[in-house]
This record gives structure tokens, sequence and C-alpha cells, in this order.
């Protein structure tokens, strides 16, 4: 098997492809060949030594999900078989050939989508239902504020929102990213170079605020997420690209407003939450795919030996939805 390695940390250019030894799978576990992964923000912390693996899972080898093949299954393996199109979400190892995952850990690959289209489903939207579903409660035909509206996970909650016939507001810094999400069913776009979010929502909505927000960004957004709060309203935050610390935070519109501050990540779960997870995802929203509710959007494509322009184009942040590698 190949796999793209981290050889030190640092910049797009550490990785290499290097040949590994072949996989076994334990008695309940499966070996997929990998047919396509999805970059995340995730993977450019772990180049640089910030995000490490969970335990027993390599630190230098990125990739928290993929599509592929079954191409062999442990002895205790029942709902599985050899041949099988599976996704899968990671706990790492997608920049690689072959990967070994755990039966209560795959979904059916949707029948009707590429394995490209396919390898950017299970982090982005595990991600989004996850926070905005299992961790707010969206009910159809509440409001909901969604951050960086073109990444993965952003075109992600806004799918998700609309098929519940929410109201959806979304942040982006170009108006092409805007008008992209418009046509997945994003209410309203803000661009967040031009204009305060939280004055949007409170003139969109006579001085309301939004049921819930999904923040990506944290620090710089703390102040103006909790004026875009509604009495009742839940913040949840998934990441924080834009910083972690606060220089000051103003904790009284969390009284006023009754308001629930929720954090949440997948990947430091225990085993038992995510399979959890993944199992809920698959009875609940995945069927969704094949019947042309939800769709997998992809920007860009490159082979798995020039991950370092993927992870270079994803640096540059003009990428609407998920950025893709293939093994060929």
């Amino acid at each position: 098997m190949r796999a793209a390695v981290i050889t030190e940390p640092g910049g797009p250019e550490v990785f290499e492809i290097q040949e590994l030894p072949e996989l076994s799978p334990g008695p309940d576990e499966v070996v997929v060949e990998i047919k396509a992964t999805a970059l995340n923000r995730a993977d450019l912390a772990q180049r640089h030594g910030n995000y490490p693996a969970p335990p027993g899972i390599r630190d230098d080898i990125p990739g928290l999900e993929m599509s592929g093949v079954i191409t062999e299954v442990g002895e205790r393996v029942i709902d599985w078989s050899q041949g099988d199109r599976v996704i899968a979400l990671l706990g790492g190892m997608g920049y690689a050939t072959h990967v070994v995952v755990h039966e209560r850990m795959l979904m059916p690959m949707p029948k009707t989508l590429s394995f490209e289209q396919a390898a950017g489903i299970p982090e982005v939207y595990l991600t989004a239902y996850d926070a905005m579903h299992l961790q707010c409660d969206l009910v159809m035909g509440e409001s909901v504020l969604i951050h960086a509206a073109g990444s993965g996970v952003g075109t992600a909650a806004i799918q998700l929102a609309a098929a519940q016939s929410c109201l959806t507001f979304g942040t982006a810094g170009s108006d092409e990213k805007l008008a992209a999400a418009s046509e997945l069913g994003l209410s309203y776009g803000i661009n967040y170079r031009t204009e305060n979010f939280a004055d949007v929502i409170l003139d969109k909505t006579n001085g309301v605020g939004v049921d819930v927000v999904l923040d990506v960004i944290g620090a710089p957004y703390w102040d103006d997420n909790l004026r875009s709060l509604a009495t009742l309203g839940r913040l949840v935050v998934v990441g924080s690209m834009g910083g972690n610390t606060l220089d000051h935070a103003k904790l009284g519109a969390l009284g006023n407003k009754r308001a629930t501050v929720r954090g949440t990540r997948l990947r430091s779960r225990t085993f038992e939450e995510k399979a959890t997870v993944v199992q809920g995802f698959a009875k609940r929203v995945l069927p969704l795919f094949d019947r042309g509710v939800l769709s997998s959007i992809v920007d860009h494509v490159f082979p798995l030996e020039e991950v370092a322009a993927a992870h270079s184009y994803m640096e540059s942040n003009t990428n609407f939805g998920k950025i893709i590698l293939v093994n060929e």
C-alpha cells in the first residue's frame, strides 16, 4: 500500500509518498481499498504538528474520511462483504490506498454518487448533523446562522437546515460563494468583508435573532454571535479558525437570553460515541442523498501524488465545497 506521509511538521512540501506494509483486519474490522478521501482544516493543523491523532493511529498520515471498496473482512463481521462500496469517518490514515475500519464505523455508499462525491460526506455532514441536530436540537421552521457558508461543513449545514424548512443565514468572504450557497438553500447571504452579520440578522428578523448559531471561527465572532441569538438560542462552537482565546467575554447576554453554548468535536470522542453518531446518521440522513435532497459539493479533485498542491489550494481559502484526493 501507499500513503502520503508527513515527514516533519511544516508546509505542504513535507509530504512524501511512501510504500507501507499491507494491512490485515481484526475480528470486527474490514480492510477498505480507498478510492477517494477529502481534505479538512484539521489536516492542515496535523501537518503543522498541532492536531495529534487519537491513540493507536499514526500521527503522520492525515485523512478523516474516505470512500472505497471492501477487500477483506474480519472473522466476526457479518453485515459487510468483499466488494461492498462504503464510506467511513476515520481517526486518520485517509491519505493512503488502504485502511482498516471497524465494521460499526462503516456506512453504505450512496448508489447515485461517485467515489469523489461520496468521500466528501462523512466528516462534514456528520459534523453539521451532530452540531445542529444532536447538540442544538434544531427543529423544522427554526432559524440558523452558519459561518463559513462555502466550506465543507457550511455547505452540508445549509442543506441539512434547508431540508427542515429552516430559515438560514450564512457568512462568507465573497459574493460568489454566497451566490453558490444560495443554490443550496441559503436564505440570506452575508459578506463578512462588507457587512456585520449580527446587524443583518437583527434587521431581517425584526430584532428577534436566530435560534441556532453554528460557529467555526471562534473568538472574533463571540460578541456578534451572542447578539445574533434569539431568546433561548443555542450557540455551538465547532472550530476556531479565527482564534481560540477571548481577550474579554460579555457574559450578560447569556443570562438575559437564557442562551446555551456548546462545544463539539467528533475526533476526540470514544469509539462508542462516534459509532452511535455514525449509525444514527446512516439511518436518518444518508438515504437523502439517493433521493436527491442532499448533495456532496466537490470543488476540486487532486491525485494523491499531488497532496502538496491540494493543501496549498485549501490554504488559499478559495474553494467552495470539498477538496478531494483520489487514488489512481
